[in-house]
């Protein structure tokens, strides 16, 4: 009986489970920073733990990938010019944030069902794994972000106010709509782990549904007989955040923005901008309310 006593003691220790929803959801998460950045530290750290060059590898392929794309779209390819315009800035604008959005939404998704140890043993709010992944996210990102400014100010850019604008405006539509989607998928992804793989396909089309490897003014050219297209191209989200980032770096370094090759940028940008940032937070407050109604059930489906 002594014997049974010592074994069950340990599992007595153990902190009770607290439930999510008597939380404030995101609320919560951000009221306890400490956890968050425990959290986002340990998956950075992670990565790059053994590794020879450390962090230095974040700067190391994103500049790799940025020659490589220059080299086959601008030099090989030949896919505009210096007397045209910076094709490979055009480019990286939106491997930027086609980058930050598709790893927020893929690994939001997977981040219930890769931190199952830490949500069947510790009282914190869930939400905080779909958080944490998007800020790793943007930690990966800014690397590349840095990079864009590095190589745009060698072709002779120069910020001005509302182009910082509307990059910053292109993060935080990307940010917000990313986490919704990761928080919505998410706690889905733990009854059916069939989400993570829709995900994956879904996010396989983003690349060719941006402004990224072709410009925009080829979308109204192609469809110049049938306009309703190109309005409906343009209610994708992330195709908007592309343009911004591209107001911001591609745009000034055009030789002159009236030319043919980009009469086409959208006059409405910012309107437009504003109008899915504000629908991006209505569907992260949607988001949340779906999480809060299943949550309940995460530890145990786990």
């Amino acid at each position: 009986m002594a014997s049974s006593s010592r074994v069950g003691e340990p599992e007595a220790a153990l902190p009770p489970l607290v439930p999510a929803s008597h939380n404030n959801g995101l609320l919560e998460v951000f009221r306890r920073r400490y956890l968050l950045r425990l959290l986002v530290r340990s998956t950075v750290e992670a990565r790059y733990q053994g590794t020879f060059l450390g962090w230095f590898w974040s700067y190391l392929q994103p500049a790799v990938r940025f020659c490589m794309y220059y080299f086959v779209f601008q030099v090989l390819i030949q896919r505009g010019g210096p007397d045209v315009y910076p094709f490979a800035i055009h480019l990286v604008c939106g491997m930027v944030l086609v980058h930050f959005f598709t790893e927020t939404f893929n690994g939001g998704t997977r981040s219930l069902v890769s931190n199952r140890g830490l949500i069947v043993k510790l009282p914190m709010p869930r939400e905080l794994f779909p958080v944490a992944n998007m800020l790793v996210c943007f930690w990966q990102t800014a690397p590349m972000i840095v990079i864009t400014i590095f190589v745009s100010v060698l072709l002779g850019w120069t910020p001005d106010p509302v182009g910082v604008l509307a990059a910053v405006l292109a993060l935080l539509l990307v940010a917000v709509l990313g986490l919704a989607l990761a928080l919505m998928f998410s706690v889905a992804n733990v009854f059916f782990r069939d989400f993570s793989k829709v995900t994956q396909t879904l996010t396989q089309f983003t690349t060719f549904s941006v402004p990224m490897i072709y410009p925009y003014s080829l979308v109204e050219e192609r469809f110049s007989s049938v306009p309703w297209v190109a309005d409906v191209y343009m209610l994708n989200p992330i195709a908007e955040a592309v343009l911004l980032m591209q107001r911001c770096f591609w745009l000034p370094l055009t030789n002159d923005p009236a030319t043919s090759r980009v009469e086409g940028f959208p006059p409405d940008l910012w309107s437009r901008g504003v109008i899915m940032l504000l629908l991006s937070i209505v569907a992260l407050g949607l988001a949340q309310v779906w999480f809060s109604r299943l949550e309940r059930r995460v530890p145990e489906r786990l």
